[in-house]
């Protein structure tokens, strides 16, 4: 007889918590802090930054999220499957042959070459329609976007479209979370307002105008024009994200990553341990093996110097991290024991192991530590 994963009504203790109540909450903060002036475009690429898409955009939807904005169309094409309505903004644009689902599924691109334009058009000629796109100038990121010396041209070449209206103009701001970053910042947003001018001197009449992530919507109100994409503070992280010379506001982190213990042994001092022996006790030690790896995103770099929670102390990773299990030394806990609830991100009791906090010591950003997350552990949603 075929097996069917749910016919597990036990699972391994592995999981990831999504607090949605938290997300609301943010999204709450922001609204207050941008006033009714601006919509709120919440990001959902990445899984939501490895929150999940679908139950995230259903949760903003309560709270008044007016659009969302993706990485790739296969990620809005998710979200549409899902039965969510809202317009979705594909930020990378789209591939050659995606168009006519684009046209079909009223999923909005953004554009930055010429050929993308004429396809997005003859998609929309060929469906009898007028297709929305977003237009994106580069002021300074030098990654997507029209050069803001060559906007001109492409305006020019933009008007031989019949089928494609330019709905909306943004563009990114690549230093707004530094504290040195303000003349940099500032000379984008400048670009950026020349840029809409010139683009209302073609005769386009775009209805929306965006250039702030959440580290510039923080930082600089005269980023926000009248949409502003939200990523990082939404799902409350903003240590690394943004600018830190500015107090943050009430956030709250929204994913908790916990397991258990499955073992706990005694070893003697001087006893290597884990792949290679990289730590070797330096006295006689309780050792608890805990279920979760490198696999599930407790990255290998946190080996011999990340930390865990084990009741409300903090207990060092000891070791190499492996694919499935991990070390950590419970010498100092003396009451851990097997069935014992680990935090790898969040909180327990009084302590808490924010995603920046693993982020700093892997040298990277909290994005890329909750991104990080993989699909092999489950999320728990709670309200």
């Amino acid at each position: 007889m075929p097996v069917s994963l749910s016919n597990f009504t036990a699972r391994r203790p592995t999981r990831a918590e999504i607090n949605l109540h938290n997300l609301q909450h943010n999204f709450r903060v922001m609204r207050d802090l941008l006033g009714a002036e601006a919509a709120i475009m919440p990001a959902l690429k990445a899984n939501a930054y490895g929150h999940g898409a679908v139950e995230c955009a259903r949760a903003l939807e309560e709270v008044g999220a007016k659009w969302f904005a993706v990485a790739l169309p296969e990620e809005a094409m998710a979200l549409r499957a899902a039965g969510i309505s809202k317009p979705i903004l594909t930020l990378g644009g789209f591939w050659a042959g995606q168009e006519s689902l684009l046209v079909e599924q009223q999923i909005t691109p953004v554009v930055y070459r010429r050929d993308l334009l004429e396809q997005l058009n003859r998609a929309a000629k060929a469906a009898g329609v007028t297709v929305d796109y977003h237009l994106k100038v580069d002021t300074g990121m030098g990654r997507l976007g029209v050069p803001f010396a060559e906007l001109g041209d492409f305006l020019d070449a933009a008007k031989r479209f019949t089928n494609v209206r330019l709905d909306g103009l943004m563009t990114h701001c690549a230093a707004a979370d530094e504290t040195d970053g303000v003349t940099f910042t500032e000379h984008q947003l400048n670009d950026f307002d020349a840029a809409t001018a010139m683009v209302r001197q073609h005769g386009f009449a775009p209805r929306w105008l965006h250039a702030a992530n959440s580290a510039a919507a923080h930082a600089y109100p005269q980023a926000r024009g009248n949409l502003v994409r939200l990523g990082g503070v939404l799902y409350g992280m903003w240590r690394d994200s943004t600018k830190q010379d500015i107090a943050p506001l009430d956030w709250r982190p929204v994913m908790a990553v916990r397991t258990e213990i499955v073992l706990v042994k005694t070893v003697a001092d001087s006893t290597p341990l884990g792949y290679g022996g990289t730590f070797v006790t330096k006295r006689e030690s309780r050792i608890a093996t805990i279920a979760m790896g490198y696999e599930d995103g407790l990255r290998r770099g946190l080996s011999n110097r990340g930390r865990v929670l084990v009741r409300g102390e903090y207990a060092p990773i000891v070791g190499r991290v492996s694919m499935d299990l991990t070390l950590v030394d419970v010498t100092d806990i003396a009451t851990a024991t097997v069935g014992d609830e680990v935090v790898i991100i969040g909180g327990q009791g009084e302590r808490e192991i924010p995603a920046e906090e693993i982020a700093a010591q892997l040298g990277t950003i909290s994005y890329e530590v909750t991104c990080g997350i993989s699909d092999r552990v489950p999320r728990v949603y709670m309200r």
